[in-house]
């Protein structure tokens, strides 16, 4: 146990708001509050409920126009989980200036400019938006689910913008977190869970590029342990929250997920320059997988963490986030298709192809 693990256990309890906190992170911010015996007050739409969460307030309401409903009230500390525009962060920073003592806001590692070189740290510089991508972006439906997806190629400008915004109004108790691909339970995405659930089924699998290239990703309840740790600490500023860079390749995950499963499956290192060739879309129907010969990439799987764990940062070990995957998976996606990774019959045909060609 660290000092810091070890002076968190007598710490006192807090009052949390925290906007959104129904889907994965906001869910498991939830939850490793509840551990640590904090009060929370959830404020949403509504649009996802969580039944075993009956010891929570919830105040429905949408951030764009129902702020009003949190007048009055007093919290150590909001976090924001689902901020995407500007407009939206900043009347919601404006709101709770003068309700809460410290507001966290997370943000992404998308929001840097340039991710072309290893090394990114926090004082890197951070993506920009024309007046024109903003105006677009503003004009994007929001009412229903909002994800990064909705915003696309705006979506790491529009985080910089949301963080300024949250900057300027409370300069001295703003925490800024700046996730990478954030994995584990209740992940909407699928592109980490793809691989522990296709690796389970067993048989041939497709594995993309070079079995020693390198992935970088945080384990969502290590992230959200150490971020409620944060604010009892009332600790402030930016931070880069990620695994550490060069600790993990492609080979070792696959291998990994296979040894939790037991299963047996044998893995097919197919050239990215075939899968290129075959117009196989990274991330979509590729998961963790980013061509490398893309130098405008080069960087992004190797962002640094250093002063996160300087504040405390751990990580479980793998196989946990693995196994917590698979037990996850048997109880709530059983009947649901994954979101990300390919169809298994277009990987059969593309392995068959690769075969045939090799």
């Amino acid at each position: 146990m660290t000092p810091l693990e070890s002076e968190l256990l007598c710490g006192k309890q807090m009052k949390l708001l925290i906007l959104g906190g129904t889907r994965f992170l906001g869910r498991h911010l939830v939850t490793a509050a509840l551990e640590r015996n904090h009060d929370i007050t959830l404020f949403n739409r509504g649009n996802h409920s969580i039944p075993t969460l009956t010891s929570v307030e919830t105040i429905f309401g949408d951030r764009n126009s129902d702020l009003g409903k949190l007048r009055g009230r007093q919290w150590d500390a909001a976090v924001d989980t689902c901020g995407y525009l500007p407009r939206t962060v900043k009347v919601s920073a404006e709101a709770l200036a003068d309700a809460v003592d410290a507001y966290v806001f997370i943000s992404s590692q998308s929001a840097y400019a340039d991710v072309s070189r290893v090394g990114v740290d926090e004082s890197s510089p951070l993506a920009t938006l024309t007046t024109e991508q903003l105006e677009r972006a503003n004009a994007i439906d929001s009412s229903a689910q909002t994800s990064a997806v909705n915003y696309a190629e705006m979506y790491g400008g529009l985080k910089a913008l949301c963080e300024q915004a949250v900057q300027e109004i409370l300069p001295d108790r703003t925490l800024t977190i700046r996730p990478g691909l954030i994995v584990g339970s209740y992940d909407y995405t699928d592109r980490f869970t793809y691989w522990v659930v296709r690796v389970a089924d067993g048989g041939e699998v497709l594995a993309p590029g070079r079995p020693g290239r390198h992935v970088q990703f945080i384990d969502v309840l290590d992230l959200a342990k150490w971020i409620i740790g944060m604010i009892e600490h009332k600790l402030g500023g930016v931070y880069n929250a990620n695994g550490l860079p060069n600790t993990l390749t492609m080979e070792r995950i696959l291998d990994e997920c296979r040894t939790v499963s037991a299963s047996d499956a044998s893995f097919t290192w197919v050239d990215e320059r075939f899968l290129l060739q075959e117009k196989i879309a990274a991330w979509s129907e590729m998961p963790l997988w980013l061509p490398e010969d893309d130098a405008r990439l080069k960087g992004f799987m190797f962002i640094k963490s250093d002063k996160a764990v300087a504040a405390g940062l751990r990580f479980r070990p793998l196989r946990d986030t693995i196994k917590e995957i698979l037990a996850w998976g048997d109880n709530n996606c059983a009947n649901e298709a994954l979101k990300a990774g390919i169809n298994r019959k277009k990987e059969q045909a593309l392995l068959q192809k690769w075969h045939e060609s090799h």
